[in-house]
């Protein structure tokens, strides 16, 4: 889904991603940072080019490329998807992040900007988020926003080696968004004077 919305703050600039961003994102993507997603490892910037046009076309999904905004150093990518603007809902996922922004602001930046949207802008009154059940980084950075685990879907994934897992699924709903902002803000302070 092509679109121009654009997210500043905290560091971050979330910008809508687009063929230009895919050599940059080629040199982050390896086996291990892969690990845990769908679809087969992107390699080299054709494959990742592929992967961008892919994720534009799709309906209800607005994918962005992560930017420093200082340097517009590409950080990464996440995206918007399953948007259903009449039931209010969407989901936030199809995140990877180059390692040196590992356990950095970066993550809770992306998140409170893209939350913040999705309440405060498109009113939403759920957001969800979502990872394989294994992959216990992105499980502890999803607990760590404040989203509510709501349960594991089980052999919900299906692997590219074909092997199925499950899913951990989260919320965070419009009334718990203020404690979730807060939280993510107290986090953030040191980042907070170019919000």
């Amino acid at each position: 889904m092509l679109h121009d919305l654009t997210l500043d703050g905290f560091g971050a600039r979330l910008v809508p991603l687009d063929p230009s961003h895919a050599a940059e994102l080629a040199e982050i993507i390896d086996d291990d940072l892969w690990r845990g997603m769908t679809s087969p490892v992107p390699v080299g910037a054709a494959a990742v080019e592929a992967m961008i046009d892919a994720a534009t076309a799709t309906p209800g999904r607005l994918a962005f490329a992560v930017l420093d905004a200082a340097s517009g150093e590409v950080r990464g990518s996440t995206s918007f998807y399953d948007w259903e603007p009449r039931l209010l809902r969407v989901e936030i996922g199809h995140t990877y992040f180059a390692r040196r922004w590992w356990g950095t602001s970066n993550n809770p930046a992306c998140k409170l900007l893209m939350l913040r949207h999705a309440f405060e802008s498109w009113g939403c009154a759920r957001v969800a988020l979502r990872a394989d059940a294994r992959n216990t980084r992105s499980v502890a950075a999803i607990t760590r926003l404040g989203a509510t685990p709501e349960g594991v879907l089980r052999s919900h994934r299906v692997a590219p080696d074909g092997s199925r897992g499950d899913t951990a699924y989260f919320s965070i709903l419009s009334d718990e968004w203020p404690a979730v902002r807060d939280g993510l803000l107290t986090r953030l302070a040191p980042a907070r004077t170019d919000a």
